[in-house]
Parts: structure tokens; sequence; C-alpha cells
């Protein structure tokens, strides 16, 4: 009997090649978080929200454990070159979205890829984002409807980007990128 490794050759190089686009596109909201922050805080969740593209495409098209925690770490590497004063921020994002992402897709064994389970990682990390950088930030300092504002968007931000991933992901499968 071969010895027949977890991920093959194949899948850590789909793994690396979506880690690589989405990384760039996460070093660009790193350029425009400072602004963001500075003059729209309530549009930061939607900025944010591009960080949860590698573990959606990867789990998407791959449909495999792990993929998703490999692909953020290689897409945090890849946007820290952009702004690396951001590196430990995107490792510790890339680790704990992956983780999520994982995590909803361990529950189902690994077995249900409705869309339904991409969402419901999407609302778990929208949450989350909504909480942590509610406090970074200071909300209280503004006014209501830029607190409720900065709320949903912070929600959504995950939502949509997990919709333009989960479209990514189907373009990705009907070009023969998934494995046989």
């Amino acid at each position: 009997m071969a010895f027949r490794p977890a991920l093959s050759t194949r899948t850590l190089l789909v793994c690396a090649a979506i880690g690589v686009a989405t990384g760039i596109l996460g070093g660009v909201a790193g350029l425009v978080t400072v602004g963001v922050i500075t003059f729209v805080p309530f549009v930061y969740g939607l900025v944010l929200g591009v960080h949860v593209l590698p573990g959606i495409i990867a789990q998407e098209v791959l449909r495999k454990p792990m993929v998703a925690l490999i692909t953020h770490v290689i897409a945090a590497l890849i946007s820290s070159a952009f702004t690396p004063m951001w590196a430990m921020r995107y490792i510790g994002t890339a680790l704990l979205f992956g983780a999520i992402q994982e995590g909803v897709a361990a529950l189902t064994r690994y077995r249900a890829w409705g869309r339904w389970r991409f969402f419901v990682s999407a609302a778990i990390i929208g949450v989350l984002v909504a909480i942590v950088v509610g406090f970074i930030v200071d909300l209280t300092q503004f006014a209501p409807w830029v607190q409720l504002s900065y709320l949903i968007v912070s929600v959504l931000g995950p939502v949509v980007w997990t919709a333009i991933g989960i479209a990514i992901g189907n373009a990705l499968r009907r070009a023969g990128i998934a494995p046989r």
C-alpha cells in the first residue's frame, strides 16, 4: 500500500495560488485601513471582510479539511508584504477566520458543502468583527446612525465577501481547478 499524503501537491499548489491572489487583496485592504478608519469608520467592516475570501474560495474549490486554514496563512504572508506593520494582525486574522471556517466545516465532518455553511461562518466572523473593532474604534464617540451603520456593515461585510468568494470558487471549479 502506497503512502498517501493528507493533502496532495496539487491541493497545496491550489491553496498557494488562491492565497497569493487573495493576499494581494488583503494587502490592498491593509493599505486603505487607516484612511477608512479615519474618514469613514462605519465601512471598515466591508474592508475587513475581504479577509474571508481565502478560506471560502479554497473550501468551495477543494472541499477538503485544512484548506481554509492553509490558504488563509499564505494570504496573510502575502498581505504582510504590502503592509508589514500589520503582519501580526494579518496572521492573527488568518488563524481566527480560518479556524472558524474549518470549525463550521468540521461540524458537518467535511461532508456538507452547501452555501448555508459558508454563510454561517461569515455571520460568526461578522459578529466578531463588529465586537472587536467596535472596541478598537470606540464607537461611543460617534453619532447613533454611525454606530448602527458600523454594526450592520461589519456583519454584512463578511457575508458579501463570502458570496463573492463562492462565485469565484464556483467559476474555478467549472474551469477544472477542483480535484477529480
